[in-house]
């Protein structure tokens, strides 16, 4: 995974996705942890840029992560792993009250 210096972005990114997470009440810890975890195992694909997670200051109920690919095939290759299989399949999204998805692609000059 790139270390970005401010103002700079990777080059190779053509697919981001913007995720909300709100997770049940009581399961927001258990939420966390699945995000960390998460974070460090994606360092292993090649094709996944940046995958940044975030909590909110003002509900620490609402997560909210920046993820970018190579494109599509990245992407789709990230959701066939063990690790997104086992965490967000099976440990994330059944403590999730909500789960927004969005996806952009990088406008260049």
């Amino acid at each position: 995974m790139l270390n970005v210096a401010k103002g700079a972005a990777p080059a190779e990114g053509q697919l981001a996705l913007a995720v909300t997470w709100e997770a049940k009440d009581g399961e927001q810890d258990t939420i966390a942890s699945v995000l960390t975890r998460m974070a460090e195992a994606v360092q292993a694909e090649p094709g996944t840029l940046m995958f940044w997670t975030h909590r909110s200051t003002e509900n620490d109920r609402i997560f909210f992560l920046y993820e970018l690919y190579t494109g599509e095939d990245a992407l789709a290759a990230h959701q066939q792993t063990e690790w997104f299989k086992k965490l967000v399949l099976g440990e994330a999204l059944p403590r999730l009250a909500r789960r927004e998805r969005m996806y952009f692609k990088p406008m260049r000059s």
